[in-house]
């Protein structure tokens, strides 16, 4: 007799896998044990009883609407900052995004002025011996997930012309931070290239 050789399994011959018995947990536990018998779907040429109902739920069944009066829709706020014709949304221009968000930068870093009771703000891309106060967004230097050492300022447009600056947080007593902030920073940055932060301003 011959001695019988195991079966390799290999890409072009793989193994066969055995079946799933009955008593198997993922059986048990499968949408299949818990959703209402209908029907298998067919091909769709060959499809039938298209629009009929195979499972419900509850027991309201076409429930009617109706309403007395009419309404009149009127726009509050400046013509140029209301929707005068149809517009597809997440279709704008890039450049149009960042004149908005840089918009609302400026508008934030005034609210942060006036509500700490700042001078005015320097560019973030300048070095600087003696602290000044710049303002910008929160970033983060990569994918990951943001922290102490992958802090970024992205300098407002009017005084920083949008420039990124590693902050070093670490004269800080306590802070907290989330990607897209808009913050007033005071710092150092003697080099051009690190910001040693000393006070974080924020509403």
């Amino acid at each position: 007799q011959g001695s019988q050789k195991r079966s390799n399994s290999t890409p072009e011959t793989p193994r066969p896998k055995r079946a799933l018995s009955s008593r198997s947990p993922y059986g048990l536990f499968s949408p299949g044990s818990f959703s209402p018998s209908v029907t298998p779907s067919q091909k769709y040429s060959s499809r039938g009883g298209r629009g009929e109902v195979v499972a419900s739920f509850g027991t309201a069944q076409g429930p009617a609407w109706s309403g007395r009066g009419g309404c009149a829709v009127k726009l509050f706020g400046c013509p140029e900052e209301n929707l005068t014709k149809p517009y597809k949304f997440m279709f704008q221009k890039a450049l149009d995004v960042r004149e908005a968000l840089a918009g609302r930068v400026e508008e934030l870093g005034e609210v942060l002025r006036r509500h700490h009771g700042l001078d005015g703000f320097s560019s973030a891309a300048l070095p600087a011996q003696e602290p000044v106060t710049v303002l910008g967004q929160i970033s983060c230097d990569g994918n990951g997930k943001l922290n102490a050492k992958s802090v970024l300022l992205v300098g407002d447009l009017e005084h920083s012309g949008g420039a990124q600056v590693p902050l070093d947080l670490s004269e800080l007593p306590e802070y907290s931070l989330f990607p897209g902030q808009v913050v007033a920073l005071e710092g150092t940055n003697s080099t051009g290239r690190r910001m040693v932060v000393s006070k974080l301003y924020e509403v």
